[in-house]
C-alpha cells in the first residue's frame, strides 16, 4: 500500500521536510491518490525510524499545503479535490531546462524570510517604484561584486540588469550587431539564440567541435573569413554538456583577440561547475559581454541576469533596446537576489542545486549505463547520442509523458551543421526521484 515510502531518503536537510517532499510528490505522481489514508504517524514513525513530532510536523506542512486533510481518529488522508498535475501543460513538456529543487525546502524559505525583510519598510519601499531600466545603483554594484568574484573584474557602470538571460542576449544582439554580421558558435546551441538570429537576419556560423567544446583551430579559420563576433557557452553547455579546460579558454580568447572580435559568454550554469576555470571574459574583459542569470541556477521564478558590457560607455546603446523591450526587470526580483547575496544565501541556493543535480546524475547513471550519453556530475541535463535507427519522436512523446522533458537535438542544431539524433534530456524540474527513475527505466527499455 505505501510503496512511495522506499523512495525516502533521509539525507541532508530538514528530516521533517523530507517526508513532506516526498509525501507530496507521491501525490503528485499519483502513487498516492484522492481518498488514500497516510500511514498514522505512529507508523510512519517506526518505519523511517524518526520521532514521532518529525512526522507531525511533516504531516502538518502537508495538510497547510491543501493536499491533506485530518479526519479525527480515522487517520489523514488525500484530500479528494487534490489537483493532479497535467503533463501537456507543464514546463517539463515545453522542453524547459529548469533546476531541481532540493528536498528540504529552501527556496520557499528563502522567498519567504527575504521577502518579509524587503518589505518591512512598508508601501514607500523604492523597491515597490519605478527603477531605471538597467537597474538600480545599489543592485549593480552587488552585482558587480558578484561577478568580480567568479574572476570578471567588473564596476557597476559596466552592469545592466535584465529579465532573464534572455532578455539580455536580445539587447546584446540588438546594440552589437546588424543584420547580415557572422556570429561564430558550436554546431549545437542554445534555442534562444538561433530564435535571436533569425529575427535580427544573423548569420550563425557553425564552427566544430570536441567533448570541450569548439575547436580554436576551427574558430580562426571561421574568424578569417569575416566573422567578428563569438557566441559560447563555455561551462556545462546547453545542450552538449561540454565545459572548456583553461587552456582551451585561453586559446579560444586568443583567436578572438587576434582578430578583434567580440565574445558573447552566455554563463548560464557556471557557478554550478564547482571546479571549473574562470570564465573567458576573465581573460578577455575589454571585448567580452558576459550574461550571468539566476534562472538556471536558482529558479526560473526569479528572471533576472546580469549583463556586463566590455566599458561603461556601452552600456548607453544596450540601456535603449532594455528600456524599449521590457522597461526594466523586476525591481522585487533584482532586490531578494542582491539581499541572498549580501547574507550568503545566494551561494547556499547554488550548493543545494548542486548537490541535487549530483544526486540525479546517479540516478541517470545507474539506469543508463553502457548508452552513448554526456553529462557533467553537477549539471542538470544529459546529451544523448541516439543510432540512426531510433524513432526520436517516439522517444520524446513516451517519455515526455511520464513528466521528464525530453528535446530532440535537431531543435538546437544551427543550419548547415550535424544533424546527428540526439536528445538533451532534462533531470530537473519538478520531477521527483521516484518519477525520475520510472521515466529513465522506460527510457532504457525503449533504447534497447
Amino acid at each position: 500500500m505505501h510503496n512511495w515510502l522506499a523512495d525516502i531518503e533521509l539525507g541532508a536537510g530538514p528530516r521533517y521536510s523530507t517526508i513532506a517532499d516526498a509525501i507530496t510528490g507521491a501525490i503528485r505522481s499519483g502513487a498516492l491518490r484522492p481518498g488514500e489514508r497516510l500511514p498514522t504517524h505512529r507508523e510512519l514513525a517506526a518505519r523511517l525510524g524518526v520521532d514521532l513530532t518529525t512526522v507531525t510536523r511533516a504531516y502538518g506542512l502537508v495538510r497547510n499545503a491543501g493536499l491533506v486533510e485530518g479526519i479525527g481518529k480515522l487517520g489523514t488522508f488525500v484530500r479528494n479535490d487534490v489537483a493532479l498535475p497535467v503533463f501537456g501543460e507543464t514546463a517539463s513538456e515545453a522542453g524547459m531546462n529548469v533546476p531541481p529543487q532540493p528536498s528540504f525546502n529552501l527556496l520557499p524559505e528563502a522567498i519567504r524570510t527575504g521577502m518579509t525583510a524587503l518589505l518591512r519598510s512598508g508601501r514607500h519601499s523604492p523597491i515597490l517604484q519605478y527603477q531605471p531600466s538597467i537597474g538600480n545603483i545599489a543592485d549593480r554594484t552587488l552585482a558587480a561584486a558578484m561577478l568580480t568574484d567568479r574572476g570578471v573584474p567588473t564596476e557597476a557602470g559596466q552592469i545592466a540588469i535584465t529579465a532573464g538571460s534572455q532578455h539580455g542576449l536580445h539587447g546584446i544582439v540588438a546594440a552589437l550587431l546588424e543584420p547580415g554580421d557572422k556570429i561564430c558558435c558550436a554546431t549545437f546551441i542554445y534555442p534562444g539564440m538561433i530564435a535571436l538570429a533569425r529575427r535580427h537576419r544573423l548569420a550563425l556560423n557553425p564552427v566544430p567541435t570536441d567533448e570541450q567544446g569548439m575547436l580554436p583551430d576551427a574558430l580562426e579559420a571561421a574568424l578569417r573569413s569575416g566573422a567578428r563576433t563569438v557566441y559560447l557557452t563555455p561551462t556545462i553547455d546547453n545542450p552538449t554538456t561540454a565545459t572548456m579546460g583553461a587552456e582551451r579558454r585561453a586559446a579560444i580568447v586568443a583567436a578572438v583577440r587576434r582578430h578583434g572580435a567580440v565574445i558573447i559568454e552566455d554563463d548560464a550554469y557556471g557557478p554550478l561547475a564547482s571546479a571549473s576555470p574562470p570564465p573567458c571574459a576573465a581573460l578577455a574583459p575589454e571585448c567580452s559581454w558576459y550574461v550571468a542569470g539566476t534562472s538556471k541556477l536558482i529558479s526560473p521564478v526569479m528572471r533576472i541576469a546580469y549583463v556586463r558590457a566590455p566599458s561603461v560607455s556601452s552600456i548607453d546603446p544596450f540601456a535603449a533596446d532594455i528600456r524599449e523591450t521590457a522597461v526594466m526587470a523586476s525591481p522585487l526580483n533584482a532586490a531578494l537576489v542582491s539581499l541572498w547575496y549580501r547574507n550568503g544565501r545566494f551561494d547556499e541556493l547554488v550548493a543545494g542545486i548542486r548537490e541535487e543535480s549530483i544526486a540525479r546524475q546517479r540516478i541517470v547513471a545507474s539506469l543508463l549505463a553502457g548508452f552513448p550519453y554526456r553529462a557533467n556530475r553537477e549539471g542538470y541535463h544529459f546529451w544523448l547520442d541516439l543510432h540512426q535507427e531510433d524513432d526520436a519522436d517516439a522517444l520524446v512523446d513516451r517519455v515526455s509523458s511520464l513528466g521528464l522533458s525530453v528535446v530532440p537535438g535537431q531543435v538546437f542544431a544551427v543550419a548547415g551543421s550535424d544533424r546527428s539524433s540526439h536528445l538533451r534530456v532534462s533531470v530537473g524540474g519538478a520531477i521527483d526521484h521516484s518519477g525520475l527513475k520510472r521515466a529513465l527505466m522506460e527510457l532504457a527499455r525503449m533504447l534497447h
